[in-house]
């Protein structure tokens, strides 16, 4: 695995040394980039002992586009320390150092330690820029709460080097997905009633959104196909808007012939209304009776219509009760591979979640996590199987 540390200009700079050790004894190989500030806190040359690789710390002492290759290199890039000033000119996409050029670059996943005074990190253009940097795809690793350079106690404190390459290590797998296609379905479908009026669920969409981020983080093409849903579209991802669950059906069999695998995360309807009135429905005395006729059931389909092991089939059991056990007959009925069984109140509108993934060979429970390290876990499941 290969991997950028990135060095930024804040005290705990020299702990980024202990990261290169970490990440070294990971497995990893590691080539280290500067800010012009990091070097005021720790000499290239340290690095360059460590990692035998020459360190980038500008732009213009390197022949060719340096920014361009180390991005194309490495399987993950983090950033440690990210201060403040780091983490805002990320995240409004500024490329004007070696640090930031590279990430601007970054082909694989992308890590930030951040570190910098507690007020600095609560500040509210810190937390937007945090938040930009996540929607993008980006992994936070931390901060702590903890004593500050400053004598103060509080949460900006930069995570432990050895907790720093754990997450890089566990996030940035490579790109083991290369010139697969991975096509995944999200969040909710509006069943209309009227021009006003619709059926639908509470769906977020963020765990289907997190699985097409983490298969293109790690080399895949990701085709995502989103119910409505508010979230951005993560990084190097190809997004296909539908509304009804005939909607996603169609566009899923429309991206099918080039799928190496299909992850149904959406909560697509099980039902809809006989007819859709083109005016609104108004209001009469006494009950109101609503026909509902099935929807079609796109995972069974395609399970039922596969011939061989392609594309990889993984579905979601969503129950409020005996999910594991409900997810079992689920893999069976549907012919799939994989199901990822969970309780509606365990991740329904949540950044995280705790899950069961459940295959022929059992039941795996996971602790709980946030959607993205599950997004890994599927996909390390996917990957697995395409590689046989």
């Amino acid at each position: 695995m290969n991997v950028v540390l990135a060095v930024g200009g804040g005290i705990a700079a020299y702990k980024a040394a202990i990261v290169v050790r970490e990440l070294q004894r990971g497995g990893a190989r590691v080539r280290v980039v500067m800010t012009k500030a990091a070097q005021r806190f720790i000499g290239p040359a340290t690095f360059a002992g460590l990692t035998g690789e020459r360190v980038v710390t500008s732009l213009w002492d390197h022949p060719g586009e340096i920014h361009v290759e180390l991005g194309q290199w490495a399987d993950a890039i983090v950033v440690a320390p990210a201060t403040m000033d780091l983490l805002a000119k990320a995240a409004a996409g500024l490329g004007d150092d070696p640090v930031l050029a590279t990430l601007s670059c970054a082909r694989g996943t992308v890590c930030f330690a951040p570190a910098m005074h507690w007020r600095m990190w609560e500040r509210a253009s810190t937390q937007r820029s945090v938040t930009q940097l996540t929607d993008d795809g980006a992994v936070m690793i931390g901060p702590e709460s903890g004593p500050l350079a400053s004598g103060e106690s509080g949460l900006g404190r930069m995570s432990e080097p050895l907790a720093i390459a754990a997450a890089v290590l566990a996030n940035g797998r490579g790109a083991d997905l290369r010139g697969a296609t991975i096509l995944v379905s999200a969040g909710p479908t509006h069943e209309d009633l009227d021009p006003v009026r619709f059926l639908g669920n509470r769906s977020t969409g963020r765990m289907g959104f997190a699985v097409a981020a983490v298969a293109a983080a790690r080399g895949a093409k990701a085709i995502l196909v989103s119910g409505p849903s508010q979230l951005p579209t993560p990084a190097r991802v190809e997004r296909v808007d539908v509304r009804s669950a005939r909607e996603m059906e169609a566009a899923i069999r429309a991206h099918l012939p080039s799928a190496d695998a299909v992850v149904m995360a959406a909560a697509v309807a099980d039902y809809r209304p006989a007819e859709s009135a083109a005016e609104k429905i108004g209001k009469t005395e006494g009950p109101k009776t609503l026909e509902l006729v099935r929807n079609p059931d796109i995972l069974a389909a395609l399970g039922a219509e596969r011939s061989g092991a392609r594309p990889v089939l993984v579905g979601f059991a969503l129950e409020t009760s005996d999910a594991p056990a409900r997810a079992r007959a689920k893999l069976d009925r549907k012919k799939v591979d994989l199901v990822v069984a969970n309780l509606a109140r365990d991740g329904f509108g949540t950044d995280d979640n705790e899950v069961t993934l459940v295959d022929e060979g059992g039941d795996e429970p996971l602790p709980r996590s946030s959607k993205r390290a599950i997004a890994h876990a599927i996909c390390d499941r996917i990957a697995a199987r395409l590689a046989r």
